[in-house]
């Protein structure tokens, strides 16, 4: 199970080889919110999202036989070029389990990165099963990208920044809005809130119609998604919460807040005027919320995580229309 000790461990790996992402804000931001808005755009980290931290974490955590057989991982996108990109600068192979469906940039990205790729039919196949066939066939570590220990630990590296950062700028209450697909971002910040910045609440974002975590919040029990594509977010689209994630988002995380695609797309377009980031649909919720449900946030300052930047040029062009 994840802990305090863990993260720390984890930072201290990831010490020379990750990026620290700076709090960002702007007046124009503030002033849709209604309150000082903070903003970590981790969409800055290396290979465009948080997940590079979850990955450096797990690979460098595994003993150096397991290391040197190589790993597999499955994502739609992002924890797929952090594994990829992790393992190859750890000197070992890659095997990504992949959607058909998922964006040709995150696909070929992770090919560039040194993954090798493996797509499946996400309406009729399980990247579970996958994953794991493939694992035991060629004597692969399977990093899961969200229900890990060490995967959670890299992720809460986040939050140990924040706690750090935040204390700088004597912020010491407040909702911090994460973007939220199975809780491993999530429930690692919360965990290193917890013990650093206790004033600070953790709260997931998601999209609406696939608020799995928000609705399992809300009624005590895991409840899942209808289904896992049809939303513009793709890289938060996951069939229901963790079962590690989800005992810790319930015992330190406020309430879930969702937003609809086109509050996504309307954040990346002031994201990109007023902080000068280019951000993807699954990582401006958080943001969204931010700006868009601000009736349901407490404080004078609201922190929002921008969780990654993997976006094609298609969508960004038509999230950039809600400038014109």
């Amino acid at each position: 199970m994840s802990s305090i000790k863990m993260i720390e461990a984890a930072a201290e790996r990831l010490k020379g080889h990750v990026r620290e992402t700076p709090l960002l804000s702007s007046p124009f931001l503030d002033e849709i919110a209604g309150r000082r808005v903070l903003v970590k755009p981790e969409c800055l980290q290396h290979t465009g999202s948080f997940k590079f931290r979850g990955a450096w974490s797990a690979i460098s955590a595994l003993d150096a036989g397991a290391r040197q057989r190589g790993v597999i991982a499955y994502s739609s996108g992002n924890h797929a070029q952090g594994v990829a990109y992790a393992a190859a600068r750890h000197g070992t192979s890659s095997v990504i389990v992949m959607p058909s469906d998922a964006p040709k940039l995150k696909i070929d990205n992770t090919r560039a990165l040194g993954g090798e790729v493996v797509l499946y039919d996400r309406a009729t196949e399980r990247r579970e099963e996958i994953g794991e066939a493939l694992a035991t066939q060629r004597g692969l570590t399977l990093i899961r990208p969200y229900d890990e220990p060490q995967v959670i630990a890299g992720q809460g590296t986040v939050g140990l920044e924040l706690a750090r950062q935040t204390r700088d700028l004597n912020v010491n209450q407040g909702d911090v809005l994460v973007c939220c697909g199975g809780g491993g971002l999530s429930s690692g910040i919360a965990l290193a809130l917890e013990h650093h910045a206790p004033g600070l609440r953790a709260r997931p974002c998601e999209p609406d119609g696939f608020d799995d975590v928000k609705r399992s919040l809300a009624s005590g029990t895991i409840q899942t998604n209808n289904c896992t594509s049809g939303n513009i977010c793709d890289a938060i689209l996951t069939p229901e919460p963790g079962q590690i994630t989800f005992p810790i988002l319930q015992r330190l995380c406020g309430p879930g807040l969702s937003v609809s695609e086109q509050e996504a797309l309307r954040t990346m377009a002031l994201a990109f005027l007023r902080l000068k980031l280019v951000v993807e649909p699954g990582g401006a919720v958080a943001l969204a919320s931010a700006l868009f449900r601000k009736d349901q946030i407490e404080g004078d300052t609201v922190i929002a995580i921008v969780s990654g930047g993997n976006v094609d040029s298609r969508t960004f062009e038509q999230a950039l229309e809600f400038l014109t």
